[in-house]
């Protein structure tokens, strides 16, 4: 699946993100970094608007997949200060893994069903 393709169908289980339209009168989807809250604006055809990023919640590394409940957009702040803290230490990491079940669960309350976008 490419990055577009991957960007729009975490947008549309995403429940933070809506189709807003813009100043020029185009529409774009916006939402919430899953960290920080902070606003985020992917382009209608999957386009990520400045430090847009692929969250992997539970890290490749430590063997998540790309499944889409494991992924979610955060600003690319938040996805970088969790990689470099974080995704390398593994789920044997008690911060570590407390973290990503907090992400998990906070992934989970904002999931809509793909068909409800």
């Amino acid at each position: 699946m490419g990055t577009q393709v991957t960007l729009l169908a975490i947008v549309r289980t995403d429940s933070t993100f809506e189709k807003v339209r813009t100043r020029d009168g185009s529409f774009v989807w916006q939402g919430k970094c899953l960290h920080c809250n902070t606003k985020l604006v992917v382009e209608l055809d999957g386009s990520a608007v400045k430090r847009v990023t692929i969250e992997h919640i539970v890290p490749q590394s430590a063997g998540g997949s790309n499944d889409l409940l494991n992924l979610a957009l955060a600003c690319s702040r938040c996805n970088n200060r969790k990689g470099r803290q974080h995704d390398h230490k593994g789920l044997s990491d008690a911060r570590a893994a407390e973290l990503i079940e907090k992400l998990l669960e906070k992934r989970r309350a904002r999931w809509r069903d793909d068909s409800d976008a």
